[in-house]
């Protein structure tokens, strides 16, 4: 088998069967099969899932293990000689699954190819989230302590002048890429079916798919963006993700596990211990914020014994 495409899904009914449905209609001319790791959907997602007449094999995780364990589970069991990370909230547009494996083929530096992209688009055809450079502490140190001063800052104007925080709104890419990156969000990452393809259950959600890509990095392989496979990527959908104003976006559940992931990525690649106390603090200095302490204050033990 050429392809196994794994997707993990978490009360994601409608997003899931719309995917499905796309890998069905687009796909042809190479063998494939796809696989579902569930994280205990209470949705009725699984009851769905057995009415289609292509096989689509099921597993049951009965809990939310987290993305990157999901996916693993799948991949115990995936037959295709090639593994198509795909998100729930995705829609096929072409015959991506084909144009990704021959591009692999044929592609005339296929010795140094770690892993395959592609520029994700909205409904309405604008790129969007595809890829991105790897994180760096210093980098990650000024985001926190510009949250820091600004969280504290919004509120002191808040009880001062009764001044509403503004929406947060996301700096994504907006131009087409072609080419080497450092990694290729998870939502779609085409990947050899080898040992270099499993993700570290030690992140729960997010930057599984930027350590996966660190990985091949030190082993001289890298991530390609490439153009032909067009997908659409519903951004957020998939883990409930909402506006949110500028303060209370850092008390989601998304934003304290990529926080997390974060202290994880910089420890297990030999970060100084001293920057990532630091990393620490200020983290925890911002969860204490009295906007975000109700949510927050049950992760600073966790954020502590990483």
């Amino acid at each position: 088998m050429h392809i196994s495409v794994i997707i993990v899904s978490y009360n994601t009914k409608t997003l899931l069967k719309q995917c499905i449905d796309s890998i069905i209609a687009q796909t042809h001319d190479i063998s494939y099969e796809i696989i579902v790791s569930d994280n205990g959907s209470t949705d009725g997602s699984i009851e769905m899932l057995t009415q289609y007449t292509f096989p689509v094999r099921v597993i049951e995780n009965n809990r939310n293990i987290g993305f990157g364990a999901a996916n693993n589970r799948a991949l115990d069991i995936a037959q295709g000689a090639y593994i198509l990370y795909l998100n729930s909230d995705t829609i096929l547009l072409n015959n991506a699954l084909k144009i990704f494996y021959d591009y692999w083929q044929t592609a005339p530096n296929v010795q140094c190819i770690g892993a395959l992209g592609t520029n994700l688009l909205d409904t309405n055809g604008n790129i969007t989230h595809s890829y991105g450079r790897f994180p760096t502490m210093l980098q990650e140190l000024n985001i926190r302590a510009h949250a820091v001063y600004g969280t504290y800052k919004l509120q002191l104007l808040a009880w001062l002048f009764r001044k509403k925080a503004i929406a947060c709104v996301r700096d994504i890419p907006k131009e087409k890429y072609i080419g080497p990156v450092d990694f290729i969000t998870g939502a779609n990452i085409f990947i050899k079916n080898t040992p270099a393809a499993r993700f570290d259950e030690r992140y729960f959600m997010y930057c599984e798919d930027v350590d996966l890509a660190y990985q091949l990095y030190k082993q001289g392989l890298q991530c390609i963006v490439i153009d032909e496979p067009q997908i659409i990527h519903l951004e957020g959908q998939s883990s409930g993700h909402t506006k949110t104003n500028e303060i209370d976006k850092y008390g989601t559940f998304s934003s304290i596990q990529n926080a997390i992931s974060k202290i994880i990525f910089f420890k297990k690649n030999n970060e100084s211990a001293i920057l990532i106390i630091c990393l620490k603090l200020l983290t925890s200095l911002l969860w204490c914020h009295p906007r975000l302490f109700a949510k927050t204050k049950k992760y600073l033990k966790q954020l502590w014994t990483i």
